[in-house]
């Protein structure tokens, strides 16, 4: 392998991997301080995320240059020389596949934060997705092609066939892609156009409502172009997919006999979406767990309650569903006053206090309807209750009660309001006091 060895040998390829170390070292320096006064002088960071994507590979590519000059100066055999001159070739050419990825990954990552996330479709979001899967894939495939052939492994028929079916098999990927994009874009504003919005409805509660009908149904044909997609490759691999038609029938009838509760969820599903029961982003109360409704599809509902436990409740499972942010939604509480106190003066602070907090810029865009006293609800234990009621929009009506209770307990303060405690009056023996009073008026 060796022709002869010597001393100089040694220290010319030492020096020259020294010297190659030295370099990286260097570039890692002056990468490093020209990101950071580009950082200080530009206001984009793609710049930035060039520089990062290139610099692990630039000082790969100058050890590797400097290991191989190196190894120039050790008298190999021709043979051995050759060997070595492949091994470095494939290696460069990995480098050179590492580099390109990761600058289109760099690439993407700035475009993700400063032009996609500004924008307000989310259609270049899937595309950087979709080019983030695809370069790298592409990338390996390439890598895995080179290593064999430099492993002297005859990759000519596989060259041969990527090129006879590999056109068709990018074709069907690309449409595919391209009709889920199509549908992801075409779906909500068909699903708006269609529903519209109902006499009295708020804006939100239609777009609540159509988000909630799109998301159904554009999951449903992505899961539909997915598959005939995977057909359609399967037959493009020589695949004979009449025999899985046939077995996946097959299988399909006995899933439908053992799976009636999957065909219960899925039917219940259908028809809380179609009668708009709920939406994700409602309060509801189903199964007998409460929570806000964060996702819904065909089969389950995902709520989370304010303990932010996760509920996962089965379609079919739903008997009842409670909504407690339909269209709009109620300010419904109770305040109880001392039995001592004047109701018509208690009420009138507690009206004026409702009528305040309605017309206080911070909480009107809140409340449709001012919380005003309905009637004296209850002669209670240690004092009297009065009904309040009041309308506002979805999801605020919690809000606006608490809101109501601190201005109500700051209102009865400055006007001298008693607000009642538990207490329990105690005779021995002698007449209570209301009777002594209604005896010395008989007398």
């Amino acid at each position: 392998m060796v022709d002869e060895l010597t001393l100089r040998h040694i220290l010319a390829a030492v020096l020259v991997l020294a010297a190659s170390l030295l370099l990286a070292w260097l570039s890692t320096l002056f990468l490093g301080r020209t990101a950071r006064r580009l950082a200080e002088g530009t206001r984009t960071t793609l710049d930035n995320e060039l520089l990062r994507a290139v610099r692990r590979p630039l000082i790969a590519a100058i050890i590797l240059a400097g290991l191989y000059f190196s190894l120039l100066f050790v008298p190999f055999t021709d043979e051995v020389r050759s060997t070595v001159g492949k091994v470095f070739s494939g290696l460069f050419s990995l480098l050179g596949i590492y580099a390109g990825v990761a600058v289109l990954d760099g690439i993407m990552t700035w475009y993700s934060r400063e032009v996609a996330a500004k924008t307000r479709t989310g259609l270049d979001d899937k595309l950087v997705a979709v080019i983030r899967f695809t370069v790298p894939a592409l990338a390996v495939l390439a890598a895995v092609l080179l290593v064999l052939g430099m492993a002297g492994i005859e990759v000519r028929p596989v060259k041969s066939w990527l090129g006879r079916h590999g056109g068709q098999i990018a074709l069907i990927l690309v449409l595919s892609v391209a009709a889920i994009f199509a549908l992801g874009q075409a779906v909500p504003k068909a699903v708006e156009s269609a529903l519209g919005r109902r006499a009295g409805e708020l804006e939100e509660e239609a777009k609540k409502r159509a988000d909630t009908l799109s998301r159904v149904l554009v999951a449903a044909g992505e899961a539909l172009i997915i598959l005939v997609a995977v057909f359609m490759l399967l037959s493009e691999l020589g695949i004979d997919i009449g025999p899985l038609l046939a077995g996946a029938g097959i299988v399909g009838v006995a899933i439908g006999f053992g799976a009636q509760n999957l065909i219960r969820d899925l039917l219940a599903g259908l028809f809380i979406i179609l009668e708009n029961q709920y939406r994700v982003g409602d309060v509801v109360k189903i199964a007998d767990v409460s929570g806000l409704v964060e996702d819904i599809n065909l089969r389950r509902t995902i709520l989370r309650d304010l303990d932010g436990v996760v509920h996962v409740v089965p379609n079919g499972e739903i008997r009842v569903a409670s909504n407690f942010t339909r269209e709009w939604s109620r300010v419904n509480m109770n305040v109880s006053v001392a039995y001592g106190e004047d109701l018509d003066r208690a009420i009138a602070v507690i009206n004026r206090v409702g009528r305040e907090l309605a017309e206080d810029p911070q909480w009107a865009a809140c409340i449709l309807k001012a919380p005003q006293v309905l009637r004296v609800e209850k002669l209670g234990d240690s004092g009297i209750e009065i009904k309040i009621l009041g309308d506002t929009k979805p999801l605020k009506q919690w809000d606006v009660m608490g809101e109501l209770r601190l201005r109500l307990k700051k209102a009865f303060d400055e006007a001298g309001i008693e607000f009642p405690w538990p207490h329990t009056k105690v005779y021995f023996g002698n007449t209570p006091p209301a009777r002594e009073k209604a005896k010395e008026k008989k007398g």
